[in-house]
């Protein structure tokens, strides 16, 4: 008969008999349920730790991508930043440029008022636009009758022999009016057109004592001559502006040295070349106080002289 360890148990309900094995049997069911329920949790805690893992590295991967992300946009904006300085610098000094051009531009449309006679509190009170406008046209009026009208020099000359007045005649030895001026010059020096016209006369005069003349017709019933020529470029007939080359000075007709007789002449009558040849924009009201003997008030009913009635 095999042995075997028995247990008893007692209680108020009575005794129990368990057997060692028995006992055993049930410690080690009990093990391997607790084993495989530890087995299962262990996994169950393990997949869901590794999930949050995952999820977390997930999280992490999203976030560095962000940073990124956010660290690429910061620098873009400091870019975009430098630009934007770069450029208010940029403009900052176009401001201060375009500044300094127009308090350049507002003293020199102030010297060209004063130039052409405009009254600054008139134009002061309009816009810079206009006052330009109102500049322009006066030049251009100036212009026009600085082409028509005779002045400045018509010939690069050493001096001046004889002015327009009485004189004692070098020739005819006699007491005589000369009707313009003398210019003395080398031979073959140019003479300019004074203004712009038409050729009435060229060639040599005979029996005037003015050699080889030039003479020409401009507006408002203006003449110029042009005496004692060595050489003449011009034929009658021909339109010439004012500047362009018309002879060379000599010492032809009545003349004792090389120089340019130069007269000018209103409806026949000679005036005193001086006012003319001093004449210009600069002082361009000088000439209408100077010259009487032209009616300047009907010319003035055309093209205002005074260039402060335009406005």
């Amino acid at each position: 008969m095999r042995r075997k360890l028995i247990l008893t148990l007692t209680t108020v309900r009575g005794s129990r008999q368990y057997s060692l094995h028995r006992v055993l049997g049930y410690l080690m069911l009990m093990f391997l349920l607790v084993s495989a329920l530890s087995f299962f949790v262990s996994n169950w805690l393990l997949m869901k730790t590794h999930d949050n893992l995952t999820d977390l590295e997930r999280d992490h991967q999203s976030l560095n991508e962000q940073y990124e992300m956010l660290l690429g946009t910061q620098q873009l904006y400091i870019s975009e930043l430098g630009e934007l300085g770069a450029t208010l610098s940029s403009l900052s000094e176009e401001r201060e440029q375009l500044a300094l051009e127009n308090h350049q531009f507002s003293t020199a449309l102030d010297d060209l008022e004063s130039m052409l006679g405009l009254l600054a509190e008139d134009s002061a009170a309009d816009n810079a636009e206009q006052r330009l406008e109102l500049a322009r046209l006066a030049a251009r009026q100036r212009l026009f009758l600085l082409h028509s009208i005779p002045n400045g020099v018509p010939i690069q000359a050493e001096q001046v022999n004889d002015s327009y007045g009485m004189r004692f005649h070098p020739v005819l030895k006699t007491r005589k009016m000369h009707n313009g001026t003398d210019f003395k010059a080398d031979t073959g020096t140019p003479v300019y057109a004074t203004a712009d016209g038409v050729v009435e006369y060229a060639g040599y005069r005979k029996g005037s004592g003015f050699g080889n003349l030039i003479i020409l017709q401009h507006n408002f019933g203006f003449k110029t001559y042009y005496a004692h020529l060595h050489k003449v470029q011009v034929k009658s007939g021909s339109f010439v502006y004012k500047g362009q080359q018309i002879g060379l000075s000599g010492n032809t007709g009545r003349s004792t040295g090389a120089h340019l007789h130069y007269e000018v002449r209103h409806l026949y009558r000679p005036l005193d070349p001086e006012p003319f040849v001093q004449w210009g924009l600069d002082n361009f009201d000088s000439l209408f106080s100077r010259v009487e003997e032209v009616p300047w008030e009907s010319l003035n009913a055309m093209y205002p002289l005074n260039q402060a009635g335009l406005q």
